[in-house]
Parts: C-alpha cells; structure tokens; sequence
C-alpha cells in the first residue's frame, strides 16, 4: 500500500482537492528536497489520476475545470522551484495567487439608507 493511499482517504473529489490545496499552502515555501519534491509530485499525480477519474465520475464541470488548474497551478510550482525562482504566492480557490497584491478594505457608506457597497476609500 503507497503512503498516500494510506493518509488520504478523501470522501469526495472537492475533499481531496481541499485537502491537496492545505497541504500545498503548508509546505509551499519549504526548502526544496528529494523528499519534498516526491511529496508534491506525488499529490499532483494523485490530482491526474484517480481524483481525476472520480471527477469525471461526478462529472461536474466547474469542479473540472478547477481540477484542470489546480494541476497546472502544481506544475507552475515545481517549475519556478526547480529553477531556483522564488515562488511567492499561495493557492486559493484552487488556483496560485500573488501574496503581493494590495488589499482594499470595502467601507460602507451610509447615506440616505443607499448602501453603495463599491466605493473602496484608498
């Protein structure tokens, strides 16, 4: 029995992914070893093989197309390591997003009881 199979028993396709995704964003700035590089690998081919297979089974098409990103987002990330390129973002929502963008707060402003949800005060 593989290790894998042995820690991840997901029940569905969208747990497995979220799983995947938690365990990315917690080792996703470690130092680069065999060790981690068998790790990710591992779990991105886990994402094309048997959580694949499943996802077809459920056969929902948002959760594919988030499958089909996350597994590039996995790729992207073992690229820039492998070539020693600093990898400074994180996934979410299955996809890798910059750490580095700014953050605007959403301020409501009451006036007249018209609540103008977009105006973002910088």
């Amino acid at each position: 029995m593989s290790m894998s199979n042995r820690y991840l028993k997901p029940k569905n396709v969208k747990e497995a992914m979220e799983t995947i995704q938690k365990l990315f964003n917690q080792y996703r700035h470690a130092a680069l070893t065999k060790e981690l590089l068998d790790y990710h690998t591992n779990l991105a081919n886990r994402l094309q093989t048997d959580i694949y297979r499943e996802a077809v089974r459920e056969n929902d098409k948002k959760q594919l197309a988030d499958l089909a990103n996350m597994i590039v987002a996995m790729q992207t990330w073992t690229k820039l390591r492998l070539s020693n390129q600093p990898f400074n973002g994180k996934m979410k929502n299955f996809k890798l997003v910059g750490q580095n963008q700014p953050k605007f707060k959403q301020h409501v402003h009451k006036i007249k009881g018209n609540h103008n949800y977009r105006a973002s005060r910088h």
